[in-house]
């Protein structure tokens, strides 16, 4: 099971309802951090997230409502004697803006922190998953992120008890894909069904673009930023935004099952303009609230 935690959910500064953008991703016992804005620990501490799990955090862009929460947090995994190594993901030429953010006051740390660049493509894998990168168009270099478990295959234990196939006979047949079973031969594909893996999708601070829909493409979940409504359409051109209705287009486009928006302009006391605007247009989309969590 994938869960999702929004833990910040407001745009360039922080409102009493809504923290800065950060989004924590559990599977299989891994915790994943994308973006990190201030105040993201003591979210993560609020909304029940163990960050002793964290394994990676992957940042959009460098402005600093996405990053400077990287401060407080990497020191409090010292103060807890972290050992085990954390990487950050960044667009490549902003590694230095990372390591300098973390280094400031030249803080000891009990772990090692590995500051990698990114330029699209995988970036990450795991036992059962994979984390890609893909670009999204904003006023720095800027990429969206593509949580992917992995395909299976799940053998039909009927069917496969009744052709007289057991013990080793299963790994025989799934790395062959043809075994003899008396004078028979099965074949891997006859005796199981295929499940298409969990897709999460994560596209802060940006223009709605082709690359955001084909990397979306079928997504289980697609969180997409929504700082204003379609009514300032303009005002979103000129910042490198997207309006509500935008991001449900790329919905839509994507053909994804559910439309997660987030990142609101703090000019909105109430959201549910935004929330019009994209049901026009995509009638699976949700507005996040902090804390709100989703299980896939």
């Amino acid at each position: 099971m994938i869960r999702l935690t929004m833990l910040g959910t407001s745009g360039s500064a922080p409102t009493r309802e809504r923290n800065l953008s950060g989004t924590a991703l559990q599977f299989d016992g891994e915790l994943f951090l994308f973006d990190c804005g201030e105040g993201t620990q003591r979210q993560m501490f609020k909304y029940g997230i163990n960050i002793s799990k964290l394994k990676a955090i992957f940042i959009t862009h460098i402005h600093g409502d996405h990053v400077i929460g990287i401060a407080g947090l990497t020191r409090t995994l010292s103060l807890y004697k972290r050992t085990s190594p954390l990487t950050i993901f960044v667009p490549q030429g902003f590694e230095e803006n990372i390591k300098a953010l973390i280094k400031f006051d030249d803080a000891v740390f009990t772990y090692e922190i590995i500051v990698r660049g990114v330029t699209g493509g995988k970036v990450f894998s795991g036992d059962g998953f994979e984390i890609r990168a893909f670009a999204l168009r904003h006023s720095v270099r800027d990429y969206g992120y593509i949580f992917k478990e992995a395909d299976k295959w799940h053998f039909m234990k009927q069917k496969c008890r009744a052709l007289g196939i057991k013990g080793e006979m299963f790994k025989r047949l799934e790395k062959r894909k043809q075994i003899i079973v008396g004078k028979k031969a099965i074949h891997f594909k006859d005796v199981t069904t295929f499940e298409l893996g969990k897709k999460v999708v994560y596209a802060a601070d940006t223009r709605p673009t082709k690359s955001t829909v084909k990397a979306a493409s079928g997504a289980d979940v697609l969180i997409h930023e929504s700082t204003y409504d379609d009514a300032v359409s303009k005002l979103a051109k000129e910042r490198m935004h997207s309006t509500s209705g935008e991001a449900a287009k790329v919905a839509k486009d994507a053909k994804v099952k559910k439309l997660v928006l987030f990142h609101f302009s703090t000019r909105y006391k109430n959201t549910e303009a935004l929330l019009k605007d994209a049901k026009k247009v995509f009638p699976e989309s949700y507005l996040a609230n902090d804390g709100m969590q989703i299980e896939i």
